[in-house]
């Protein structure tokens, strides 16, 4: 996911976006789905992965500029803010998603 939103961001556009929505849309909503599955299944390395997912984030808008693209801090700030969003919703279904794949489902009786 990392990589697609990588290529995604970095790739030189030559026309006008056709997805409806604002660029800051697609941050909030690509980084959100970066972080979520992470809380959802791993809550733990969430604390060490959310800054490096932040940092990831504002180095795609530092090479921005060096693609025919501009950087824009708003972006940067709607990575971040979709980085929390998605941890949020992963972290509310953490356990109950962790406690349903651990549980086990007892054998057929002969």
């Amino acid at each position: 996911m990392a990589l697609v939103i990588g290529i995604l961001t970095l790739i030189p556009l030559s026309a006008p976006a056709v997805m409806p929505g604002s660029d800051e849309h697609h941050h909030l909503i690509a980084f959100a789905a970066l972080a979520l599955p992470v809380a959802a299944l791993a809550p733990r390395l969430l604390w060490v992965l959310l800054p490096v997912l932040a940092l990831y984030g504002v180095l795609i808008e530092v090479l921005q500029p060096f693609v025919g693209r501009s950087a824009d801090p708003r972006d940067a700030l709607a990575d971040g803010l979709g980085l929390l969003i998605g941890s949020g919703l992963g972290l509310l279904v953490s356990r109950p998603l962790r406690r349903g794949l651990t549980r086990r489902v007892p054998a057929p009786a002969e």
